[in-house]
């Protein structure tokens, strides 16, 4: 039978504890309730826009259109891939990983963030460890770039666990003032991909949307 004709929703990620795939609507609504209970203590800046910090429903509101807007904008010169994290079927963050011109460049960022009730359990370098696999396993990418604020020893000591090593400094202006942003940088020769065993299935129909391969004018139409 022919699968899905948007196949990413086949893709599948899983590691030892989670499972890593799209998210349904369902799925979204739950994120937001997890989101709103909490991300970070008061007074942390992890991001470098404070959308955790909205009231309701402007909150949930922005998050799903977020959402929405990252699934209609795709491109396979563009493209945001935001996964969903299950912990035993229970939604408990979002990984996202992401590039432009990745046909030449071969070069992904990423992003994540998880309810404070998962943290400090490992499960940040599962997920991590996750997209680096489809990365640069499945995808063919050579270098996966990523960052964090300052302050936040949690995802710096995932990116270490996995081999990324400091980049250079941004200062970014956050909330009015400066912050900076620690950049990091693993290659497909140096990252650690013996930390964590990865499955991966229903990669092969999405290569071409990740634009691994080109799309026929049957299968992708610009407007």
């Amino acid at each position: 039978m022919p699968g899905h004709p948007w196949p990413l929703y086949d893709l599948r990620l899983r590691t030892p504890r989670l499972e890593l795939r799209l998210p349904t609507d369902d799925d979204l609504l739950a994120l937001a309730r997890l989101a709103r209970e909490g991300i970070v203590e008061e007074g942390e800046t992890p991001f470098l826009v404070a959308w955790h910090e909205l009231p309701s429903p402007a909150f949930e509101r922005q998050f799903l259109l977020h959402c929405w807007r990252t699934r209609a904008s795709w491109r396979p010169t563009s493209w945001q891939l935001g996964l969903v994290v299950l912990a035993d079927g229970r939604p408990i963050g979002i990984q996202d990983v992401h590039a432009d011109d990745f046909s030449i460049r071969r070069v992904v960022e990423s992003g994540s963030w998880l309810g404070r009730a998962y943290q400090r359990q490992g499960f940040g370098t599962e997920m991590r460890a996750a997209i680096l696999w489809l990365a640069f396993e499945g995808l063919g990418a050579q270098v996966a770039e990523s960052g964090y604020m300052e302050g936040n020893t949690a995802s710096a000591r995932v990116s270490q666990k996995l081999g990324y090593v400091l980049n250079g400094d941004h200062t970014r202006a956050v909330g009015g003032k400066p912050l900076v942003e620690h950049k990091l940088v693993v290659t497909c020769e140096t990252w650690r991909r013996d930390l964590v065993p990865v499955t991966v299935e229903g990669l092969e129909p999405c290569l071409k949307l990740f634009g691994v391969g080109e799309l026929g004018p049957e299968e992708w139409a610009t407007f």
